[in-house]
């Protein structure tokens, strides 16, 4: 029966428009899904075949490249930038050695901890960042189920526009915890269950509510 629907999503969604959007290419270009491994003590996923700073978390992949992050709901693209100021606390906490291409300004650092953002990006990102990271208390975030439906496509047959919205909203039901990726979803019209108000930020440039600590506070 999901077959049967996953085929009608795709013919019906060839007749829709896509919305606009503003997309980034970050160099990733994968034949198919790839293997994505948890990384102890955390909620976030890296995969270690992908030749990229790339990860899962939080009902979206995200990519650091060329010391800006981007994210999407789909594995390969296309890739939203995310200002770093709104990047999830959770993923700045991911140590460098999960990094396949660490910045070279990290150059020294422990591999076995986070990057130091606050050198890395300044007092100015650190005051701001800690601002929108406040109000919740940080305990331990269960991992959000991987979206592995996504295992059906390859490059072949990976779909584009609208086509991914419809598939992750029948497919994937997971709701995000983040201000920033619910925001995301939001943009590129996957359903969700709670709507956003509209005094609450947004993805890109605007803040959301997160953790009330900081790796760069070192």
């Amino acid at each position: 029966m999901k077959r049967f629907a996953l085929s009608l999503l795709l013919l019906v969604s060839l007749a829709l428009p896509a919305a606009a959007q503003t997309y980034y290419d970050v160099g990733v270009d994968l034949p198919e899904y790839p293997e994505m491994q948890p990384i102890p003590e955390s909620p976030v996923y890296y995969a270690p075949g992908v030749d990229s700073n790339y990860f899962f978390y939080d009902g979206a992949y995200w990519d650091y490249y060329n010391d800006g992050w981007y994210s999407s709901p789909w594995y390969n693209g296309p890739w939203e930038y995310v200002d770093p100021v709104y990047v999830p606390t959770y993923i700045l906490w991911v140590p460098i050695v999960y990094y396949h291409h660490p910045h070279s300004h990290w150059h020294g650092w422990d591999a076995h901890r986070p990057p130091h953002w606050s050198q890395h990006w300044g007092r100015d990102w650190q005051t701001r960042h800690n601002a929108v990271y406040a109000g919740r208390s940080v305990g331990n975030v269960q991992r959000a189920p991987l979206p592995q439906y996504q295992q059906r496509f390859n490059r072949q047959n990976y779909p584009r526009g609208i086509q991914q919205s419809q598939l992750h909203g029948q497919f994937y039901n997971y709701q995000p915890r983040e201000m920033v990726t619910r925001q995301a979803y939001q943009n590129r019209g996957i359903g969700m269950a709670q709507n956003l108000q509209h005094s609450q930020p947004q993805a890109q440039g605007q803040g959301h509510h997160g953790e009330n600590r900081n790796p760069a506070a070192r």
